[in-house]
């Protein structure tokens, strides 16, 4: 019995990983000119009906301004483990932010968007300001931002 047992486990460790692909998405996030210090920024997936999925990435480093990237905060609860290791350094006016993040590819093609909010200290907050569908066909397809995003794309 614990020969099967651990044939069975052996037989599993190999065959999931090749169950659960995941690949690489390029963002790229060129922000709009404006007054002011650096932009924070989260980027997240979303269900088909609007429902918060995964963090794929937080632009700034202090996370008591987190609360002002409210669609994200909402959705993500302000959970470290949302956002523990895919974060980095807020961005400037005018500059662009590209970040690698993995995501599984179940996720594409199957109803799914990827949104990003912004805030800016002494600014306003920008819930959803850049929303992209997650399909094969919108890869590397910029979509304008409605705050301070100019324009959003991914590759894949």
């Amino acid at each position: 019995m614990k020969k099967i047992i651990a044939s069975l486990f052996l037989v599993s460790a190999v065959a999931l990983p090749g169950l659960v692909q995941a690949r690489t998405l390029t963002l790229t996030t060129q922000l709009k000119n404006y007054s002011g210090d650096g932009a924070y920024l989260a980027f997240y997936v979303t269900d088909a009906s609007g429902k918060y999925h995964k963090t794929l990435w937080v632009a700034g480093k202090k996370s008591k301004y987190y609360k002002h990237l409210r669609d994200w905060a909402r959705g993500s609860r302000l959970n470290p483990r949302e956002f523990d290791g895919v974060s980095g350094a807020s961005v400037g006016s005018g500059r662009t932010l590209t970040v690698k993040v993995d995501l599984a590819d179940a996720l594409i093609d199957a109803g799914y968007e990827i949104r990003v909010d912004t805030a800016v200290e002494d600014g306003r907050e920008n819930a959803v300001d850049a929303r992209a569908p997650l399909t094969a066909k919108g890869t590397g397809k910029p979509v304008a931002g409605r705050g301070y995003i100019k324009s959003f794309k991914y590759d894949m």
